[in-house]
């Protein structure tokens, strides 16, 4: 069996072994701030958050693979993306058995809560989607299933993150600040995937245009949720998104991370073009 931070030949991989570390260090920082009893009074509802919300964070970033490879000119990129998949199914995992040990494991409790509150049925649809994708994630199952069934299913992770926001922005009730702010990254991920620039524009420009249109979405999602759900005025939403003394809002975020996005295109593409012509120099 391969190590996680080795490539398919066996290698030592620093890009691999440093998005290892980086996947482990919230699941180790959470583990010590609870040894040091650092997580205030109520530490099971703190980790159940916190869990949950690295599983989504990491599934999108998992989505985000994708478009980075292509957009920075990264093909060893790709090599990452099994790793941070399933590691959001195993934060997702401990997420939910945590918060069964909250309840004692107690089964009837558990199945009682979920009938109670319709976030937590939302949420287990998504866990139980992610767990399919992580069992069937290896190159084993890929030969066994045929890369036409293998690429169906793994479709289905879309509308499982959709599903695993649903059940943040629920469960998160009034302050939706996060869930609004990785819907914006899911949005700025998907629109730099499905929205490739056409032949001869800068694709520095058209990933600041995304960056803009997917803050403007992320705006309205926050302004539509809290009509929908909070009934506040959905003006008043996106008042809050143009007003600087409001504080910086998950729009402004999300354009942010777009713009810098865009800065390391055109840097990457200002490096990539002398060693393009040194080589067609050669040929």
């Amino acid at each position: 069996m391969s190590m996680p931070w080795r490539d398919r030949a066996g290698r030592f991989s620093p890009l691999k072994a440093a998005i290892l570390a980086l996947v482990l260090a919230p699941g180790l920082v959470l583990a010590l701030r609870w040894m040091l009893h650092d997580l205030g009074p109520r530490p099971y509802d703190v980790a159940i958050h916190e869990l949950g919300s690295w599983a989504i964070r990491l599934l999108i970033a998992t989505l985000a693979v994708t478009p980075l490879r292509r957009l920075l000119r990264w093909p060893s990129l790709i090599a990452t993306r099994r790793m941070l998949g399933v590691s959001s199914a195993c934060y997702a995992v401990l997420h939910l058995a945590l918060f069964a040990v909250d309840l004692k494991l107690d089964l009837a409790l558990i199945l009682a809560e979920m009938v109670k509150r319709i976030y937590l049925v939302v949420g287990s649809v998504a866990l139980l989607g992610l767990l399919a994708l992580a069992a069937t994630s290896t190159d084993r199952m890929v030969r066994r299933m045929g890369g036409k069934a293998w690429q169906r299913l793994h479709r289905l992770v879309y509308p499982l993150t959709a599903l695993g926001l649903l059940h943040f922005a629920m469960q998160s009730k009034i302050d939706v600040t996060q869930p609004v702010l990785l819907a914006g990254m899911l949005c700025l991920a998907l629109a730099c995937r499905l929205a490739p620039a056409a032949p001869g524009r800068s694709g520095a420009l058209h990933v600041a245009a995304l960056a803009a249109a997917s803050a403007a979405a992320t705006a309205g999602c926050e302004a539509l949720w809290h009509a929908l759900a909070t009934g506040v005025d959905a003006r008043l939403v996106l008042q809050a998104n143009l007003l600087p003394d409001a504080g910086p809002r998950p729009a402004w975020w999300v354009a942010a991370t777009g713009f810098a996005l865009a800065l390391a295109v055109a840097w990457r593409a200002r490096v990539a073009a002398p060693v393009a012509a040194g080589a067609a120099a050669r040929a």
